[in-house]
């Protein structure tokens, strides 16, 4: 046959294709084409074409689906050739096909909606965009409409390509988009210059974009915000501004995401002060420190003072940092500086350092000038002033002698080869760096020759001294003195006499007291060197000599009175006549009272105080006085053998005449009793006190005119027991009343014991008041009998006890029963058992009946029942039992019950007329409570009716019966709930009257 070679094109359309085939050879008349379905094979299309024709374009197909296509050529001679080819239309992609990551920073989840038409599946490609790198590659089923992609990069761009498969065509949908990204970490800002800082962070893949925003903190705005790339770590900040806080802040983008990462904060180094000076200010002993502000920010300046050569520091001051300069003022003079700013920018810090500047110095005080005794030198010296040295100038008559300079540290220069007895004049000033101080002058004259020989003595007088010399051999025109206080240096008198002179009578003088007499020779306005001679007058005995005790038990002071003048010591002699030691000691003149310690307690001592004045001493007469006694130790106080005793023990500590023990009521401390004792005696018995009380003992140790009390004593005396002690019981309470009376004397209270008696557990304890008299003792057994003891307490002791014994009232029966248990004459009693204990029971039982008590039964404790025995039939009885403890006892509620009555005897019907029935009986005994009378119709057995009577009937009359008719009765005893009833008897009553007649 003829091929045609059928073909199929899409041309990239989902919807239709273009079948071509080739004209086969001699040409066709025309050709009918048939599109079926190809898995149901139902006819979709068929088309005719004319001859010529060699392709065709099929339209509104569905997308994605296998087709059967039938070319059939019609050739000449009725002759055909056919062939049959499948084709499959290309699938439709995708719908609304999405890609989100939903914050997370490792996965993406792709969705999307199918399009028109069928497929085979679907093929998913995701690529990452930056490397170009297939990630994954995942075929999923038709009806797949997402897909998780987990596993992947923070911050990464991801193209996906989903393509729907259909045979061998397929429809692709491509999107993009990024995952999540994840912050750096671990942000540090540190300084790297004073105008850079350094950022650096880790972790910084996971973010396409890292964005930094630096801040300055001080004008709080950006400085700089800068972008990179992933893979950063570090990045340094310049051209910022010195000294200046910068915030940090840090953010992860990668696409539409953005992270906000961590911050931090730094400061760039501060920069240095320029020009930093120390320079005098206008005030004296004041620097002011100067500078140039650097640039850049700053928190304050530091600055330091520093003095010295070595630079020590002695001023710290802060100032703001738009300041430019700061004064110290009140700094020594003289003194070399230099000053340290420092820029204080947070942590950091930048210095500058200035030269050294001096204050001006001051002129050295205490400027003196003397000769020391030579008429050919002069010494020169000043305190030391601050400064680098001094310059010293001596002058005659205003013309400069000598001119020196010394260092620092020389305070005196002697100026030798001099004229005797000329008057010189010496300038000293300090030298400090460049400055000078103003001089300080003074002048003075050579001395001439001294005197020679000169004698001082007071001729055993307290009031003068006597001065004496041998005269110059020349040049002499008189004699000048001057006479002082050798301690004090005080000038006291001058003394000025004629060159024949040789001794002169100083007058009206403090006795005791050191004089120095210091004499020159003049010659003109000039003097020699001081010739000096010294001595005492002679002192005066001391006055108001006492002898004191201190309250210290070993000492004794001394006090004297100061006589007039004056005294190089005092020397003190203190002995005893009951010992053989003597205590001597010396003492200062300014001392007038003089503490012995580590004497003998108790004991007479004897005082003599001599003054010293120089080589001379006077005596005072003697003084007395005893040393305090020592306190009793160990005092105790104890009851005595009575209770209205107190024994009293001490232990004596040495020294002392005798004791005196004071006895006091401790809450008044009113002393009632004084006993004195001799000493060696360490205790004592008092007598006649009142028992229960609260005592206070005293001591008191006698030597010469003074006492010393021991510590003060507590003691009880025994307090009495209480009287009249009784115990009853509390009715219905379980509790026992304890009663008694006070005794005699004082008491803190009492004290009591409950014992169970035949118990073994340890008593029960109660406390009471003083006053009181009585206590109830709650929450015990019924029915108990209690030993109850007493004491009267006083401090630590008690009286003896008073006991007594108390049963508490028992426990009444419970649930009390009166059975009848079918008898006429017996009756069953049981009760509960109540808690606690008893003695026994008491159980009556009455009979209601006659109003009477028929019997009174004694039980054991434990007995729990009873049965009453020939007791009256029907008759009614009443019982109550009692809990007998003692002379207490507690009944139960009262019950009551019937015996069962005896059966009526006797019976006989009569029937004394047509409509009557005379019944009458006899009964046993008391009979019973009442009877019931019980008719009915014999031949029936059917019951007409009852009537009931009391107990004392014995017949009854029926009435109102049928004549002629046989009834059957029967009577009842009744007692109670009970009845006991005759058997039934028969009888007729009469024919009708009027018939009988």
């Amino acid at each position: 046959g003829t091929v045609l070679n059928v073909s199929v094109s899409y041309h990239d359309r989902s919807d239709s294709f273009l079948l071509s085939w080739d004209e086969p050879e001699g040409g066709a008349k025309g050709y009918l084409l048939a599109l079926s379905s190809l898995g149901s094979g139902t006819l979709l299309q068929n088309v005719s074409a004319g001859p010529n024709t060699t392709s065709f374009w099929f339209h509104g197909l569905t997308p994605g689906t296998r087709y059967e296509i039938e070319v059939t050529a019609m050739l000449a001679c009725m002759d055909t050739t056919s062939q049959t080819i499948t084709a499959q239309t290309r699938p439709s992609p995708v719908h609304n096909l999405s890609l989100s990551s939903g914050g997370s920073r490792v996965s993406l989840r792709a969705a999307w909606a199918h399009g028109h038409g069928g497929r085979d599946g679907y093929s998913l490609a995701l690529w990452h965009s930056h490397s170009h790198t297939l990630v994954r590659n995942v075929s999923l089923l038709p009806g797949a409409t997402s897909f998780l992609f987990d596993g992947l990069l923070a911050g990464s761009e991801y193209a996906l390509k989903v393509s729907t498969r259909a045979g061998s065509s397929q429809a692709s949908t491509s999107i993009h988009q990024w995952t999540a990204p994840s912050s750096p970490t671990q942000l540090k800002l540190s300084p790297g210059s004073s105008t850079s800082l350094v950022a650096s962070w880790a972790d910084a893949t996971g973010a396409a974009w890292i964005h930094l925003e630096l801040r300055n903190l001080v004008t709080q705005k950006v400085s700089t915000t800068l972008s990179a790339r992933r893979g950063l770590t570090s990045y340094t900040f310049q051209h910022l501004h010195p000294g200046t806080q910068y915030w940090l802040g840090l953010s992860a983008t990668a696409g539409p995401h953005t992270v906000v990462g961590p911050n931090a904060t730094a400061w760039t180094y501060p920069l240095s002060p320029g020009n930093v000076t120390l320079s005098s200010a206008e005030e004296q002993n004041s620097l002011q420190a100067r500078w140039s502000i650097p640039g850049g920010q700053r928190d304050f300046y530091l600055v330091t003072l520093r003095e010295g050569e070595d630079g020590v520091p002695t001023r710290n001051i802060s100032v703001g940092g738009d300041n430019d300069h700061v004064t110290f003022h009140g700094l020594s003079p003289g003194q070399q500086y230099s000053v340290q700013v420092v820029v204080v920018a947070g942590p950091y810090r930048a210095s500058a350092h200035s030269t050294a500047a001096w204050t001006e110095p001051q002129a050295p005080s205490g400027v003196s000038l003397s000769s020391q005794g030579s008429p050919h030198s002069l010494l020169a010296s000043w305190e030391e002033a601050t400064g680098e040295g001094y310059l010293l100038v001596l002058s005659l008559a205003e013309h400069p002698v000598k001119n020196s300079s010394l260092l620092r540290g020389v305070t005196s220069f002697t100026y030798e080869a001099l004229h005797p007895g000329t008057l010189y004049t010496f300038e000293v000033s300090t030298v400090a760096g460049p400055y000078t101080s103003s001089p300080r002058c003074i002048s003075n004259w050579t001395y001439p020759l001294p005197l020679e020989q000169l004698t001082l003595s007071n001729g055993g007088y307290s009031t003068s001294l006597q001065a004496s010399w041998r005269a110059v051999s020349s040049g002499s025109t008189g004699y000048t003195g001057t006479l002082r206080e050798t301690k004090s240096q005080e000038q006291i008198r001058n003394v000025t006499v004629g060159s024949d002179w040789t001794n002169v009578t100083l007058e009206n003088l403090v006795p005791g007291r050191q004089y120095t007499l210091e004499m020159a020779a003049m010659a003109g306005p000039y003097r020699s060197p001081v010739r000096s001679a010294t001595d005492w007058t002679y002192p005066l005995a001391p006055a108001g000599v006492t002898l004191t005790n201190t309250r210290r038990p070993m000492g004794l002071s001394a006090f004297w009175d100061r006589a007039a003048g004056d005294v190089d010591q005092f020397h003190l002699q203190l002995y005893s006549k009951s010992h053989a030691a003597q205590r001597n000691t010396s003492v200062g003149p300014n001392t007038h009272n003089f503490t012995f310690l580590g004497l003998s307690p108790g004991t007479q001592y004897f005082l003599k105080v001599t003054v010293l004045a120089g080589p001379y001493r006077s005596s005072s007469h003697f003084a007395t006085e005893w040393t305090y006694p020592l306190s009793l130790a160990n005092v105790s106080v104890q009851p005595g053998r009575k209770p209205q005793e107190l024994h009293v023990s001490w232990v004596e500590s040495g020294g002392g005449r005798d004791h005196l023990v004071q006895l006091s009521v401790a809450e008044s401390l009113s002393i009632i009793r004084n006993v004195s004792v001799p000493r060696g005696v360490s205790q004592l018995d008092l007598e006649g006190l009142l028992p229960g009380s609260r005592y206070r003992v005293e001591i008191i140790s006698q030597a010469g005119p003074h006492r010393i009390s021991s510590q003060t004593a507590i003691g009880y005396t025994v307090p009495l027991p209480p009287r009249a002690l009784s115990a009853s019981p509390v009715s219905m309470a379980r509790a026992l009343a304890v009663h008694w009376e006070a005794a005699p004397g004082q008491r803190d209270g009492y004290l009591l014991s409950v014992l169970e008696e035949g118990s073994s557990a340890l008593p029960r304890n109660l406390e009471a008041g003083k006053d009181s008299t009585n206590v109830t003792v709650p929450q015990l057994e019924p029915g108990t009998c209690y030993l109850v003891r007493i004491w009267a307490v006083a401090g630590p002791y008690r009286s003896l006890p008073e006991n007594i014994t108390g049963c508490t009232v028992p426990a009444a029966p419970t649930n009390l029963s009166l059975t009848n248990l079918g008898s006429s004459s017996e009756l069953y009693t049981s009760w509960n058992k109540p808690p606690g204990r008893r003695d026994h029971y008491h159980v009556t039982l009455y009979s209601l009946s006659t109003q009477s008590r028929i019997q009174v039964q004694t039980l054991s404790p434990d007995a729990l029942n009873i049965t009453w025995t020939h007791l009256e039939a029907g008759s009614k009885f009443a019982v109550q039992v009692t809990a007998v403890k003692g002379s207490s006892e507690a009944s139960s509620i009262n019950v009551t019950q019937w015996t069962y009555p005896l059966a009526p005897v006797n019976l006989t019907l009569g029937s004394p007329s047509a409509s009557a029935l005379v019944v009458s009986w006899a009964v046993l005994g008391r009979g019973a409570e009442g009877f019931v009378v019980d008719v009915g119709d014999a031949a029936s057995g059917t019951p007409l009716g009852h009537t009931v009577l009391d107990g004392d009937a014995r017949s009854h009359i029926l009435r109102s019966l049928s004549p002629g008719t046989r009834y059957s009765v029967a009577v009842r005893a009744t007692a109670g709930p009970f009845h006991a009833s005759t058997p039934n008897l028969t009888h007729c009553t009469r024919e009708c009257d009027a018939l009988l007649a």
